[in-house]
């Protein structure tokens, strides 16, 4: 028992001694992915604030693939310094449910630091498809279902789960086409190959204002402020299908916790801030700052949530 207590306190004493010199270099954010994406653009946005605040840079590395379970790998076996972040987006919540094994436990091996957005996806078509409402593309797909297909950001993202919670409230059926992120979802939308993406407003806003996108509906229980005229997928007509694209930061599970609270503080602080309040808001993102503990909660709600989603639509990886 003497040796145990001594260890614990021998952990701790690192653990503070660890933060009270952090950050000493730079920090890397590890993004998922694409440059571009909403995931990225939040990370890219909060590490410039972060950065600032905590006189170190925060370098972004965005690691593509197997809907965030690369990117995620790498970050649970790293160094559990505060040095390696993972930025991830509502796919880490499903990703339990759609790979039986992705290089990583999610709930033993990683910890929440904080959510940092709440972002409305929104459900976009290119103009000349004609139609105008969400109930349009509805009827068109049930007409003839072999004709269409949708793009999603890769198997497992926030935007795929989108689509197969609108897929089942409709009673559709369509081809889902992945991709490794949003921007190339969004262009395979515009350039005509593929029907209709929940794309993530942050990412998408510009180019519905450019009339390159239509936006039929959105996927939060409110509607949009950037979007005031376009309703909610509730309003257009399906119950319960309602979906929040959500981005936070992770470390690794063996993170000093005074190490994990000064990221917490620092990141709680950019979000705060009225520059980056601005520009969130200009993105249609909302600041999501939770506590280490509650986030940690929300991930295993969403985990549960996620898990029924993958199980009604029979998702299966490739």
């Amino acid at each position: 028992m003497k040796r145990l207590v001594l260890s614990v306190l021998s952990v701790l004493a690192l653990g503070s001694a660890l933060a009270q010199g952090y950050p000493a270099k730079p920090i890397k954010f590890i993004v998922p992915f694409s440059a571009g994406s909403a995931t990225d653009i939040v990370a890219r946005s909060v590490g410039e604030a972060m950065g600032r605040s905590m006189g170190q840079p925060i370098v972004i590395e965005n690691k593509l693939g197997a809907g965030g379970t690369i990117a995620a790998a790498q970050v649970a076996k790293s160094e559990a310094d505060g040095y390696t972040v993972l930025v991830h987006s509502s796919a880490h919540a499903l990703n339990p449910a759609l790979y039986s094994n992705p290089g990583y436990d999610t709930l033993k091996d990683l910890t929440g630091v904080t959510a940092l957005a709440a972002i409305p996806n929104v459900l976009v078509v290119h103009p000349a498809k004609g139609w105008k409402t969400q109930t349009d593309l509805i009827a068109a797909v049930k007409a003839n279902p072999a004709k269409f297909n949708y793009a999603s950001a890769g198997v497992g993202s926030g935007t795929h789960m989108n689509a197969e919670i609108f897929r089942l409230q409709a009673g559709i059926e369509a081809l889902h086409v992945p991709y490794k992120g949003t921007p190339d979802a969004m262009n395979n939308v515009i350039g005509g190959s593929n029907d209709w993406f929940f794309a993530p407003l942050a990412a998408a806003l510009p180019l519905i204002r450019d009339n390159r996108l239509q936006a039929l509906s959105v996927s939060t229980k409110m509607r949009a402020s950037t979007l005031p005229d376009v309703p909610t997928s509730i309003e257009a007509g399906l119950p319960a299908s309602d979906y929040t694209l959500w981005v936070g930061m992770i470390v690794p599970a063996a993170t000093p916790a005074a190490v994990v609270r000064k990221l917490n503080e620092e990141a709680l602080k950019a979000l705060n801030s009225p520059e980056l309040k601005d520009r969130m808001a200009k993105l249609g993102a909302d600041p999501f700052p939770l506590s280490p503990e509650a986030f940690n909660a929300y991930i295993r709600s969403e985990m549960e949530v996620a898990a029924r989603i993958v199980k009604a639509a029979n998702l299966k990886t490739q």
